[in-house]
């Protein structure tokens, strides 16, 4: 089975740092392409960042400089590097994954950005 779970959201001021993880199984993730999208409250879901099969990547612009993402083969493990938060990157935030036709998303986890 296709599970994705993510975890590494709290609470941070602005400025400070997060680092997301989401920990695939049931696919290899270095093999797909993936990204991290985002909710807020009120607010329609976003692509944040993502990285491609081959390891390009693409960033919205209101995180471009302040996060990255990136994979780990060995842990099988997505992460999104959040650094220079503000507090409009308060959000729900979710992996995702295309697999043989099918979106798999990760249950979320929440960063809130204080100012």
């Amino acid at each position: 089975q296709v599970q994705l779970m993510e975890s590494g959201g709290g609470s941070v001021q602005a400025g400070g740092s997060l680092r997301l993880s989401c920990a695939a199984s049931g696919i290899i993730v270095n093999t797909l392409a993936m990204g991290w999208y985002r909710q807020a409250p009120g607010k329609q879901r976003e692509l944040v960042a993502r990285i491609g099969s081959f390891g390009s990547t693409n960033y919205a612009d209101a995180v471009k400089g302040r996060f990255t993402i990136s994979r780990d083969n060995a842990k099988n493990t997505l992460y999104l590097q959040m650094n220079s938060l503000k507090p409009e990157d308060t959000a729900v935030y979710s992996c995702n994954t295309k697999y043989y036709a099918n979106d798999y998303w990760g249950q979320g986890t929440q960063v809130t950005v204080s100012s």
